[in-house]
């Protein structure tokens, strides 16, 4: 029996699977969203009952009670659902864009060249408001964006996903070590960067936040628009074009629309990984590869799997805190490594 055969009968019984029905998902996704958004506000290093919660909202109850929720909880509740909306939509297009299941704006370098943009912003000017630190993001991304996407359709990355994988990481990394050495010859950009480059919901307040959300909004409604074109395109640019799409004006949307995405998640609360992987590769084995379906879900899975992480990040430090890119990066590495060995095994079956 040949291999071709032997893959064949290996993938064949996960397509009864994606022609199932997704509306438990589609109904699913906002409650856990919900729940999501309740944990947030209530659960922490000290827990608050609902009711205090719905209190405080109002600006009544004990005052102790009111400050942790409304000013602290309610800021990283607020950033949570931007910045995870923004990661998971963009980690949608990438994958989809680059034809590659385990594309991720973390491991692809897209945040990471946001974070240049940023401190390279800090060494040269000095402190930045939000205003300044979002366009300084914005061009790092799409700076990051553009070389992957152009390395996507190279002959050393187009035949294969780990490759393109170990490239971005390799690219990330240099922008990490350009970062750093910007960071380390300046004390005071280092005291600036330090806290934020590991990714936290904590590190900019809600009334700030809301002011860059209309660049995630334009990003996702961009993203949202492009989906039914992305379907066309994963048949192949020629089938495409005779469906009536425009691969090349696409991918340029594309491009734009993950710069707005990963740039605005950044500015607000540092590179966040694993988000943009584990929330489209799950979406996608549920209700199947339609994007028209995996997109607007996206926006509603991401933001709660990343509050979700950042109220595991508080419980578990015992007063303390642990960052939430740090509890995703323990989510979503173990994820990527079983991912890429179940493809291995696929292909070498």
């Amino acid at each position: 029996m040949s291999s071709d055969s032997l893959i064949t009968r290996r993938v064949a019984p996960a397509n009864p699977r994606r022609t199932r029905q997704p509306w438990g998902v589609i109904v699913m996704a906002p409650a856990l969203l919900a729940i999501a958004l309740v944990l947030s506000l209530a659960v922490g290093a000290r827990f608050v009952p609902f009711d205090q919660v719905v209190l405080s909202l109002l600006g009544s109850g004990d005052r102790n009670v009111a400050n942790i929720v409304g000013e602290l909880r309610v800021a990283r509740t607020v950033n949570g659902v931007i910045c995870g909306a923004a990661l998971g939509a963009a980690g949608v297009l990438m994958q989809s864009l680059t034809r590659n299941p385990i594309a991720d704006p973390g491991m692809l370098g897209v945040n990471a060249g946001a974070s240049f943009g940023v401190v390279a912003g800090l060494s040269l000017f000095g402190a930045l408001g939000s205003g300044g630190m979002i366009w300084l993001a914005l061009a790092g991304a799409a700076l990051a964006s553009g070389v992957i996407f152009w390395f996507s359709g190279s002959r050393f990355a187009a035949a294969s996903p780990v490759r393109l994988v170990l490239a971005g990481v390799a690219f990330s990394a240099i922008l990490g070590g350009a970062t750093q050495a910007l960071v380390l010859s300046d004390e005071r950009v280092l005291d600036l960067f330090r806290f934020w480059r590991v990714g936290s919901l904590s590190a900019r307040p809600a009334d700030e936040a809301l002011h860059l959300a209309a660049f995630v909004v334009v990003g996702a409604v961009l993203a949202l628009a492009l989906a039914p074109a992305l379907n066309m395109m994963a048949l192949g640019d020629d089938s495409a074009i005779a469906l009536g799409a425009r691969p090349g004006l696409v991918r340029a949307l594309g491009l734009m629309s993950v710069a707005l995405l990963c740039g605005t998640a950044t500015a607000i609360a540092g590179p966040i990984s694993f988000v943009g992987l584990v929330v489209p590769h799950l979406l996608r084995r549920i209700v199947g590869p339609d994007l028209r379906l995996i997109m607007p879900l996206s926006l509603l899975v991401s933001p709660a799997l990343l509050l979700l992480a950042d109220t595991i990040g508080r419980v578990i430090g015992r007063g303390a805190e642990v960052q939430v890119g740090i509890v995703m990066a323990f989510v979503g590495a173990p994820l990527l490594i079983v991912f890429v060995l179940g493809r291995r095994r696929v292909r070498l079956s």
